[in-house]
């Protein structure tokens, strides 16, 4: 069951969900900061001044890091630490922070990954038209470049951004999250073209700095698996999962076409090509810069069926296996999601967050015990390596997530982490699923 001798195994974190922003550093405010103000936009009203303290405690964190024995780990760039205005002044204390995150990762034998944006957008850009001006691009573009002139010279492996599925959909379009409003599906359109005219321009800005850095961006993967392994059942899953004709932020070719191809998909073009920029030709021809890899988010799937209609949802039993957050648990979701997506865009895979909220605590022995992660884990990390060994170039797994965090708009009621984080005491407990995803990794696999 070992993986490729190569293989990348790591963890992954955000910035706003374990730093803190109630630093003396002079961070800037984000739509996350706002957000989680609004009475009744997080859970309990909890916000991410304080979170995890990793701002304080990174030298800790990296120390569980290399007790765990991760090769590598993706981390993200606060955009509001670093420009506190979102543009112009640079605030040298936020790059001198991730400056000696960095050293202290390489000291420790821990290669960084960098994501340039994981939701925490400048709260005065926002004021100034957000992912709907004509001026984002530009602005991210402002911020790469600050970005890889400080910490190019150790860092080669970039994520431009993270789900933007969730950023302009979830963000813009269904309110739930920052900056919680609600738009026209127009407005959505032009808002994700601009996020993907900054994903180019940003990539364009690391490749005139490096010629060995190693680009991708990190997507969601809204994963359709098969009802049964028949090739019926595989086609009709594979056909789903490219739809784009509908309004849906969590389209898969909506997201990636762009990028990859230097296209919309056909059916989203017949169907909203009219709310795109006037300027879309040109713009694709920026948007479509050379990947590396694609980034995968995947921790559930939808089941699908073929039937004389088309493809069909198929509903799940009652009882069905579910995580604390209520997401289903679905054994070959990492398994079709790496398949399907190389199948279509040639690229290699990168499995950038993967992992389940469970109710987990400090038990009476002064343990964190959490058998139903280990198991969840287990399952997807087989199904993972069914998709290699069918020749899908999987190359790395990150884990979601690292520790305990700031978990968006359900506050501190769910818990992704390996290591449990006591928010009151900002202690730090491993759980069995630490030991055992250590062993993993020692193992290259074969323990699974």
């Amino acid at each position: 069951m070992s993986f490729p001798s190569n293989f990348v195994w790591g963890t992954a974190t955000a910035s706003y969900q374990i730093e803190g922003v109630a630093t003396p550093d002079g961070i800037g405010q984000s739509v996350w900061d706002m957000f989680s103000r609004k009475p009744g936009g997080c859970f309990e009203n909890h916000n991410g001044d304080i979170a995890c303290d990793h701002f304080h405690r990174y030298k800790e964190d990296i120390a569980l890091m290399r007790e765990l024995g991760i090769s590598s780990y993706r981390f993200s760039i606060s955009w509001p630490r670093i420009f506190s205005n979102g543009t112009g002044h640079i605030n040298q204390q936020g790059l001198d922070f991730y400056n000696n995150l960095i050293d202290e990762l390489l000291a420790n034998d821990i290669t960084p990954w960098v994501t340039l944006f994981h939701w925490d957008f400048p709260l005065d850009l926002y004021h100034q038209g957000g992912w709907l001006s004509p001026h984002s691009p530009d602005w991210f573009a402002e911020y790469t470049q600050a970005i890889v002139a400080s910490l190019g010279d150790r860092v080669n492996h970039w994520f431009t951004q993270n789900e933007p599925q969730c950023y302009i959909g979830l963000g813009l379009f269904h309110g739930v999250h920052a900056p919680g409003d609600k738009l026209r599906w127009a407005e959505v359109v032009k808002a994700a073209h601009y996020s993907m005219l900054a994903h180019g321009k940003s990539a364009q800005v690391i490749r005139a700095h490096q010629t060995n850095a190693n680009i991708g961006y990190a997507t969601v993967g809204s994963v359709c698996v098969p009802a049964t392994e028949t090739p019926a059942d595989i086609n009709a899953a594979r056909d789903r999962m490219w739809n784009s004709n509908t309004e849906n932020p969590f389209s898969n070719s909506l997201w990636s076409d762009p990028l990859i191809f230097g296209s919309y998909p056909e059916d989203f073009l017949t169907a909203f090509g009219e709310h795109l920029p006037k300027t879309t030709a040109q713009d694709l021809e920026i948007i479509k810069q050379p990947m590396d890899f694609i980034g995968l988010n995947i921790y559930q799937g939808s089941i699908t069926a073929a039937s004389e209609s088309g493809p069909a949802d198929i509903p799940r039993p009652a009882g069905y296996p579910q995580t604390a957050i209520r997401w289903p648990i679905t054994d070959n979701c990492l398994e079709y999601g790496a398949k399907f997506y190389h199948e279509r865009y040639n690229l290699p895979i990168i499995i950038t967050e993967s992992g389940m909220a469970n109710n987990d605590w400090v038990m009476l022995n002064g343990k964190v015990h959490d058998p139903q992660r280990i198991d969840y884990l287990h399952r997807h990390l087989k199904g993972l390596k069914r998709a290699i060994d069918s020749g899908t170039p999987v190359e790395g797994y990150f884990q979601w997530s690292m520790m305990d965090n700031y978990e968006w708009a359900e506050g501190y009621s769910q818990r992704f982490g390996i290591v449990h984080v006591d928010y009151a005491t900002q202690k730090r407990t491993p759980k069995d699923s630490f030991y055992w995803y250590k062993d993993v990794i020692a193992s290259n696999g074969e323990s699974i």
